[in-house]
């Protein structure tokens, strides 16, 4: 048998680490910076946990195939339900993918262009003028409509009851994904009864929409993606069950607006408070152009990545992962955050500089804010269109004024990492706008 060689890392009990790493602030860079680009850690529900931010190996990790690493036995499956993309394995988790995918590329992403600049042109028109706010509810409320748009087409009561829904599904569902099942149910009171009353409600009204859209006309006509999912097959030619809609669509609405929104946030913050970018992606925008702008987006997903660690899991006898020899089940969590910020892979890694990516495209193992593999986030280039024209639109229509205060700390949403201040912004309406940009997908 393998000898096990684990990298170092503290030996204090495990509930004193789970302490240090959560109260106490940021304390995966303290520990990268005791032991190194690899460390261990004792954590609750995951017992001993590998902590990797070398790119080569988290390379490696990545293009491990499914019999020797893959996903977590415990992940947010838990909340968005058994038969979502984030509760599958293996083969099941291939052919559940490969019916989500098309929507999510190709020429389908320039027509959700025009939904994402009608609901920004919409909430805009809301926003104070020299006025300090939040911006975070905003790109929710952005994000939020955008998805459900994309997702079921025409609006409707139902959209309705879920756009009042899902934001106290997903909010709440976000830090129970954290913590272990009750093993008695205590009903409403509690939070995982709270959730099961929103998950029922949830249930109810996709219910609906699937029984109306089975019975509704020209159903091959509709563009949305419920619409595809109801005419989608597996290779056997069986379709999707009503089960298995149900959870992809709460997969694909949670992960669809919740973070992309949390990223605009922080990019509101983050250029706020670099005005010379500010001021060049502006004339950007009046000239028509959207290189820097693009690059910009991947340097607030650099520096201010939402979500900071990504998890595999052993599942082969023993695993040989660069300088370790890992066992099974032994959990490996890449260190986003740690990866980006450091200074071997990102000369000055705390400066905010978006010039870095404006002629290089981002290493996948070195910028990594979308994980990788087999389970990189399908909806990547979704979201990378969806940030490209909320900011497009927001720099054409609005002048956001600078700042010199200091940045707003990182604040743990569950799994979500948020400015703690909401994204703060003051603007005013631009007397001159800059003429409405062709939408284009070069983003994505």
């Amino acid at each position: 048998m393998a000898t096990m060689t684990l990298p170092p890392g503290p030996t204090s009990p495990r509930a004193v680490q789970a302490v240090r790493l959560t109260i106490m602030g940021r304390g995966m860079p303290r520990l990268r910076r005791r032991y190194g680009d690899a460390f261990t850690i004792n954590l609750p529900y995951f017992g001993r946990t590998v902590v990797i931010s070398d790119p080569a190996e988290i390379k490696q990790l990545f293009q491990t195939g499914p019999d020797v690493v893959d996903n977590l036995e415990r992940n947010l499956g838990r909340v968005l339900g058994r038969d979502s993309l984030f509760a599958q394995y293996g083969p099941d988790h291939r052919r559940q993918r490969k019916l989500l995918v098309p929507p999510f590329h190709g020429r389908r992403l320039a027509a959700y262009e025009r939904i994402v600049e009608d609901e920004t042109v919409r909430e805009l028109a809301t926003w104070p003028q020299d006025l300090p706010f939040p911006t975070m509810p905003s790109m929710r409320r952005i994000t939020l409509n955008v998805i459900l748009r994309a997702v079921f087409g025409a609006q409707g009561t139902e959209l309705a009851e879920l756009r009042e829904l899902l934001p106290r599904l997903v909010t709440l569902g976000s830090w129970l994904a954290a913590l272990p099942v009750p093993a008695v149910d205590l009903g409403r009171w509690s939070p995982w009864g709270r959730f099961r009353i929103l998950r029922g409600r949830y249930d109810a009204i996709i219910d609906r929409l699937l029984t109306k859209s089975h019975q509704g006309p020209n159903l091959d006509g509709r563009d949305d993606i419920l619409a595809m999912l109801l005419q989608s097959r597996y290779d056997d030619g069986s379709p999707m069950g009503r089960g298995e809609i149900a959870d992809q669509l709460l997969t694909l609405l949670s992960a669809g607006h919740e973070t992309t929104a949390t990223t605009l946030a922080w990019a509101i913050e983050r250029l706020r408070r670099h005005p010379d970018v500010l001021r060049d992606l502006v004339a950007e925008v009046d000239e028509g152009g959207g290189a820097l702008r693009q690059a910009a987006i991947v340097e607030v997903q650099r520096t201010r990545p939402v979500i900071e660690t990504v998890g595999r899991q052993v599942r082969a006898d023993s695993f040989q992962l660069g300088r370790w020899t890992l066992p099974r089940g032994c959990v490996v969590l890449v260190g986003i955050a740690l990866t980006h910020e450091d200074e071997s892979v990102f000369p000055n890694p705390q400066a905010f500089d978006p010039h870095r990516f404006l002629d290089a495209k981002p290493d996948l193992y070195e910028w990594i804010p979308f994980g990788g593999g087999t389970r990189r986030c399908l909806g990547a280039a979704f979201a990378t269109m969806e940030m490209d024209v909320v900011l497009r639109t927001l720099l054409r229509d609005l002048t956001l004024l600078p700042t010199d205060e200091p940045g707003e700390r990182r604040q743990s949403r569950g799994i979500a990492v948020a400015p703690a201040g909401g994204g703060l912004a003051v603007v005013r309406r631009r007397t001159t706008a800059a003429p409405a940009s062709n939408p284009t997908t070069e983003s994505a």
